[in-house]
């Protein structure tokens, strides 16, 4: 199956049928769509033809997966100034202003500033052309909305405010996979500004570039960052009750294969400590969590940081990445992959193959199960490597296909950037130790891409998530204000 502009879609990740997938904030869109009012006296049908066209593009938007807030249709200034009101109060997540015909930067221009919402501006004709030889000045000026796209440019730079725009016309396909492009960046936006985002223990020992300020992803990207201790997981454990253990375990067997390596303790174990995460979650109201915790000998707090990952996956594939190793920045590239719908992997380096010519790639730990390429593997461990405990660890390949890395590294300022690259999994031989893998080929020489990625500066774990996707980071990166860096084979 191909897309609006022949490009292959890759298949839709679908949560395993046993998980109840967490339902994200929706949306919200506002809409105002105007026109110049001068003109309606002296072309008796061009307002209602041009309202036709506004019912239209808030017909095609309403079919989304979005809110739509329609401001309406106005024809001077002092309509747009009550039209910036109403959606200020609307607090939208991208202003959409559909020029239908020439209209003042005065009427746009407020609605910008006072929401302080991204805006999308549609330059969206009736149809492919005009009919020149029937065509009276009143026709014409239903296909002039590109005539003031310039002018609303030029006024919104001057006045501080970032827009963009999508010209095309009212059924014209390629421009509305840019619009929903938009309106998917603006929801990965959103979940950011109004995210909660846990932290429970503390940083995995000599990790430099893993640790994160908090409050710069306040700063940078909105939302809240709440640590959390070992301690507010460990007490939800103890209060998990013998049958709601039994019932995750259930439920367990039915996500997962489990494997004859699985130790029956370390299941019920691994069980008891999801129910509590999905409590944790829950009490926090927490939309991503990332987790470390040395422990030793054994005690409780080391068994609780050693039962994380069942209840883990499982709560990633609900849409709440949950990963190890205190890697707050990957969870968040985890989540913007997720509100991609390209579900998105806690994912390092594994080895090179310069025989296939392909770059080996997962994590031992939690995974996103909704991309696996078929049913996920429960295996039991003796040992976590480099990490104290044992017990049930998860693993899968990515559904083979094109698929997206994307990293949130960190500048030497603080300054956060997407990284990504585009491949795809292929498949072959992977190794059986209880972590997700897979074979990516990138179309280049595995050791320079390597090379290449490495140098790009981002952390050493980055989400993985089917599709092709660089095109809707370009959008998530203009909307969130980062830079974004691709390498490509």
């Amino acid at each position: 199956m191909t897309d609006t502009l022949g490009q292959p879609v890759p298949a839709v990740p679908s949560v395993p049928s046993a998980l109840d997938r967490i339902t994200p904030r929706r949306t919200r869109v506002g809409l105002v769509a105007g026109g110049l009012g001068a003109y309606w006296p002296q072309f008796p049908d061009l307002l209602p033809q041009l309202q036709a066209s506004a019912r239209r593009v808030a017909e095609r938007l309403s079919g989304m997966d979005c809110e739509v807030v329609d401001a309406g249709f106005v024809s001077d200034a002092a309509e747009g100034a009550a039209a910036a009101e109403k959606l200020r109060v609307a607090d939208c997540d991208l202003i959409i202003g559909f020029l239908t015909t020439y209209l003042t930067s005065s009427m746009l221009v407020p609605i910008a500033q006072r929401s302080g919402s991204p805006v999308l501006l549609l330059n969206l004709q009736p149809t492919e052309a005009m009919d020149h030889a029937s065509f009276d000045t009143g026709a014409w000026l239903a296909y002039c909305g590109a005539c003031p796209l310039p002018e609303m440019a030029n006024a919104f730079r001057r006045v501080g405010v970032e827009f963009r725009s999508v010209s095309g016309y009212l059924e014209d396909e390629r421009a509305w996979v840019k619009i929903a492009r938009w309106i998917t960046a603006a929801g990965v936006r959103a979940a950011f500004r109004h995210g909660r985002h846990g932290l429970l223990g503390h940083l995995y020992p000599g990790m430099m570039d893993v640790a994160t300020d908090p409050t710069l992803v306040s700063a940078q990207l909105g939302g809240h960052v709440e640590i959390l201790e070992v301690d507010d997981l460990r007490v939800r454990v103890e209060q998990v009750t013998d049958a709601e253990t039994a019932a995750r375990m259930a439920l367990a067997r039915e996500v997962f294969t489990v494997d004859d390596s699985v130790v029956e303790e370390d299941f019920a174990w691994g069980a008891k400590v999801s129910v509590a995460l999905d409590r944790l979650v829950g009490d926090f109201g927490l939309d991503s969590l990332a987790y470390y915790h040395r422990g030793l000998d054994g005690e409780t707090h080391e068994r609780v940081g050693a039962g994380f990952i069942l209840g883990a996956s499982l709560l990633t594939a609900r849409g709440v990445p949950t990963v190890g190793e205190y890697e707050l920045r990957a969870s968040l590239a985890m989540l913007l992959m997720d509100r991609l719908g390209a579900g998105g992997s806690f994912t390092e380096l594994q080895a090179l193959n310069f025989r296939d010519n392909v770059v080996e790639m997962g994590h031992d730990g939690p995974a996103h199960l909704a991309i696996s390429a078929r049913k996920p593997l429960l295996r039991g461990l003796g040992v976590y490597h480099g990490k104290r405990g044992w017990g049930v660890s998860v693993e899968f390949d990515v559904q083979h296909g094109p698929v997206t890395l994307c990293g949130l590294g960190q500048l030497r300022d603080g300054t956060f950037v997407l990284v990504a690259s585009e491949g795809e999994v292929v498949p072959g031989p992977l190794l059986q130790i209880g972590n997700t893998t897979s074979r990516v080929d990138f179309g280049c020489d595995p050791g320079e891409w390597t090379d290449a990625w490495s140098a790009t500066g981002v952390n050493h774990h980055w989400a993985l998530g089917t599709g092709h996707r660089v095109a809707e980071l370009k959008a998530v990166a203009d909307l969130l204000g980062l830079g974004l860096t691709v390498v490509s084979g």
